[in-house]
């Protein structure tokens, strides 16, 4: 099975002696399905001083994290692009793809926790705010022709149902365990259900790409956007009728009900029972 890290190398809320800034590598693995317990993720972290910033340096300490996994990545997903020379020579020089993506879910819980429970109770804390990271916003680009889905309708699934997923046929696609978010098993997940006569050509082209939010643009003209890897965007369906702009609202407001999380998912057609793509994706802000 594919093994995929998630890597943040930043500095942290912390000072030095020298009161200079402490940086750290944080590295985790990605849960890839709803049935992987959060707690059996490996994970690895290691500080380093602002003068160790470098590719040497983050090489060194991904070795050290692989010397201890249970596997070592086939890729690692990281979200700060301005760390994207640095990470890409690091993961290049082990033999590592590495990618920029927004689906850092299980990374993003860990920096929470951390930012909560481990950096003020260090020596050298300083408080203060933690800015989210901003993606740059990349003219929306239109699917390919073959692969426009001929019919599409939100949709919605409890949390509870997702305890089955496992078992459902899916040819391609992605997710992560919900305890991951803390959802009560009766919260609603809304999603977007597409159907399309080349469903598997689709769900295949999709699966190539990091998907990470499906939204709702309210700019003119208002439509649906498919946000992947870091910054790319794909329209996905034009709402020029003010009942489905009703519906895409409902949609982004039950989103944060049920904490951004959401999914994407693709069928030939209503009557069967399998799906060529399902991915549980999550809207979140990351720091």
């Amino acid at each position: 099975m594919l093994t995929i890290w998630e890597l943040d190398f930043y500095s942290r809320p912390l000072l030095d002696e020298n009161n200079k800034k402490i940086w750290e590598v944080l590295v985790c693995e990605s849960p890839l399905s709803v049935d992987r317990e959060p707690d059996t993720l490996f994970r690895y972290a290691e500080f380093c001083s602002s003068a160790e910033v470098n590719s040497v340096r983050l090489k060194g300490v991904l070795a050290a994290a692989i010397a201890q996994a249970p596997a070592p990545p086939d890729k690692i997903r990281f979200f700060r692009q301005a760390m994207n020379n640095m990470i890409t020579k690091a993961c290049k020089e082990l033999g590592i793809e590495s990618q920029l993506s927004q689906r850092t879910f299980a990374l993003n819980q860990w920096l929470q926790q951390r930012q909560q429970d481990v950096y003020p109770a260090m020596p050298g804390f300083q408080p203060g705010t933690n800015p989210a990271v901003s993606f740059p916003q990349t003219p929306p680009q239109p699917l390919p022709d073959a692969l426009r889905g001929e019919k599409w309708q939100f949709v919605s699934l409890p949390v509870s149902a997702f305890a089955e997923m496992a078992e459902w046929a899916i040819d391609f696609g992605e997710a992560f365990p919900l305890s991951l978010v803390g959802l009560a098993p009766e919260a609603q997940i809304p999603g977007l259900l597409i159907f399309s006569n080349r469903a598997t050509p689709l769900a295949a082209w999709m699966s190539g790409l990091e998907l990470a939010n499906v939204r709702f643009d309210q700019a003119y003209p208002t439509r649906l956007l498919l946000e992947t890897g870091l910054s790319d965007r794909w329209m996905l369906a034009s709402l020029g009728n003010p009942a489905l702009q009703t519906e895409a609202q409902q949609f982004e407001a039950a989103k944060q009900q049920a904490h951004g999380v959401h999914f994407l998912a693709i069928q030939p057609n209503p009557s069967v029972e399998t799906f060529a793509g399902f991915w549980l994706l999550q809207a979140v802000n990351l720091a």
